[in-house]
This record gives C-alpha cells, sequence and structure tokens, in this order.
C-alpha cells in the first residue's frame, strides 16, 4: 500500500477524530487549539499524496481561490442553510483530488466562522465540510464519465442529507448532551433533518447548476499549466 494511502487512512478514520473527541474534554476556548491541528492534520495527506514531487506553488494558489470562493459564497448568499459551499468544496476535491478536496473544506469552515464566529461547532464543521469534499474526489476524481450534471447534484443532494449533515449534527450530540443515550441521538439527528435537507437542496442545485461549467473550468487551467500532474490518472 502507497504511503500516502496509509497516511490518508490514518488521518481521517484515527488522527482527526481522536482530536475532535479529545478537544471537548478540554475546558475554555479549547477549539480554537482543535481548529489549528484539524488544519495542519488536514494539510499531511495532501502534502504526503506528492510522494515524487513537490507541490508546485500554482497548486496552493489554485486551492487558496477555491477556499476564498466557497468563503464568499457562504458570507454572500443570505438565505439560512441554503449556501452554495459545500457543492464547491466537493467540486474543488473532483478537480484536485480528495486530499485538496478535504483541506478546501477544513479551511473554509474555519475562515468563514470568523464571519459568523468561532466556537465548538468549528471544529466539526471543518471535519464535515472536509470530508464533504474528500469523498467527492474519491468518486468522481478519477471518473471523468461520471461528471454528468444530474449525477453531480445526486451525489452532492445525499452525500450531505446522509453523511455530511449528520456528522456536523454529532457536534450538538457530543457537547450539549450530558450523557449519551439512542434516545438523545435520535432526537439530535431528528431535528437536524430539516436544516440538514435544505444544505442538501442547495448543495444539489448548485451541482447541477454550475458544477459541470466549475469543473471544465478548473480542468482547463488544470491542464494549461501542468497542475496536480495534468490529472493524468483521469
Amino acid at each position: 500500500m502507497k504511503r500516502s494511502v496509509c497516511i490518508n487512512l490514518f488521518t481521517w478514520l484515527i488522527l482527526i477524530p481522536l482530536t475532535l473527541f479529545l478537544g471537548t474534554r478540554l475546558t475554555g476556548r479549547w477549539y480554537y487549539l482543535t481548529s489549528t491541528l484539524v488544519i495542519i492534520e488536514a494539510m499531511l495527506p495532501f502534502f504526503f499524496s506528492f510522494e515524487t514531487r513537490k507541490p508546485q506553488a500554482r497548486e496552493l494558489v489554485t486551492i487558496a481561490v477555491l477556499c476564498a470562493l466557497a468563503v464568499a459564497s457562504r458570507v454572500v448568499v443570505l438565505i439560512p442553510n441554503f449556501k452554495p459551499t459545500t457543492a464547491i468544496i466537493m467540486l474543488s476535491g473532483i478537480a484536485l483530488g480528495p486530499e485538496a478536496g478535504f483541506v478546501t473544506g477544513a479551511v473554509t469552515a474555519f475562515a468563514s466562522n470568523f464571519f459568523f464566529s468561532q466556537g465548538p461547532w468549528t471544529p466539526w464543521q471543518m471535519m464535515g465540510y472536509g470530508f464533504g469534499g474528500f469523498f467527492a474526489g474519491v468518486i468522481f476524481a478519477k471518473r471523468r464519465a461520471w461528471r454528468n450534471p444530474a449525477g453531480l447534484a445526486l451525489f452532492g443532494f445525499f452525500t450531505i442529507l446522509l453523511v455530511v449533515g449528520p456528522l456536523l449534527d454529532c457536534c450538538t450530540l457530543f457537547t450539549t448532551g450530558s450523557r449519551l443515550s439512542w434516545s438523545y441521538a435520535a432526537a439530535v439527528f431528528i431535528a437536524g433533518f430539516p436544516y440538514n435537507l435544505q444544505h442538501a437542496l442547495a448543495c444539489g442545485a448548485t451541482m447541477l447548476v454550475f458544477g459541470k461549467p466549475l469543473l471544465a473550468k478548473l480542468d482547463r487551467l488544470i491542464v494549461k499549466y501542468g497542475m496536480m500532474d495534468a490529472r493524468k490518472e483521469g
């Protein structure tokens, strides 16, 4: 197994979840420390994915621009729970690979919360948004034939509704309850379903309308400047 794959599995299945769990045990504004650690940990798989070469500055700049675009979309769109942010994060993972998708999601959640306020929810949003970008990259980065608008929209909708949304609800589950129970967990997830549905609809609609054009622009940029080995595996 490649070293980058091992780093990916260790980071996303063990290191980041463990950081979130231990972070809730701290007192004070622990979420600042936890958020910083999650960002650092999210960067590890990205840099280890370049086993034979160093990442180019143009690749890092592209990711930074996508992070800025995702942050702006969350701040500028004023409809509550109906933001295109996670769709942009997923499209980043599809175009640039799962590691870059996770970095984009984690940084977007942290940076945008300077407008919406930081709190115990920030590390969980970083994990949830990052996983959305990572999962999209795993499914679509090497499968160009699957990148049709309807497929992207359905993927975005169900990923938010069934995976990312419940993952964000885990913040409430683990940080507000006095003790865990199945009944309390069910109440948290049921209460969060309407919000997750709105979030999923926003993601699906954005993927349907803007997914293919934005991916075409990113693919042209990647090929023109030879980034990510010009996605030769795609």
